[in-house]
């Protein structure tokens, strides 16, 4: 279901929970809300309204792609980047690391199972704004 996208800062700057195998629709929920968005290439639970560790994001291919739990492990070549987010209008600058390793949970088969995956460029910087968004950082 698509959602309304959530701007108030207080309810984005608390920290999420765990998400569980029980948020798979909180997850479809991000995924229609997303594709509903344009140019939008990532969105966190938060935005939507539910304070839960997941996040979608499309890769280097346009694909939609879901991350329950990210954990941002490793980042290398750190530089200075101007984003902008769904949740607020001005643009703010940040530092990514342009390539990073996360840990993740992935929902297959109704559980969820342990991921790694190393990033790269554009999807490493929008991973990491997820991540930002899950410890209730705002961007």
């Amino acid at each position: 279901m698509i959602k309304p996208l959530v701007k108030d800062v207080e309810s984005l700057s608390v920290p999420c929970e765990r998400a569980s195998a029980a948020d798979a629709g909180l997850a479809q929920d991000l995924l229609d809300t997303l594709a509903s968005l344009d140019e939008a290439a990532c969105l966190a639970a938060n935005q939507i309204g539910a304070a839960k560790q997941v996040a979608v994001y499309l890769d280097s291919n346009d694909r939609p792609r879901v991350m329950f739990n990210p954990v941002l492990k490793r980042g290398l070549r750190p530089s200075r980047v101007e984003e902008t987010c769904l949740s607020h209008e001005a643009p703010t600058k940040s530092t990514r690391f342009d390539q990073i390793l996360v840990t993740y949970d992935e929902l297959v088969d109704g559980a969820l199972v342990p991921r790694k995956k190393e990033l790269r460029g554009w999807t490493a910087q929008i991973v990491q704004h997820m991540i930002d968004h899950c410890k209730g950082k705002l961007v």
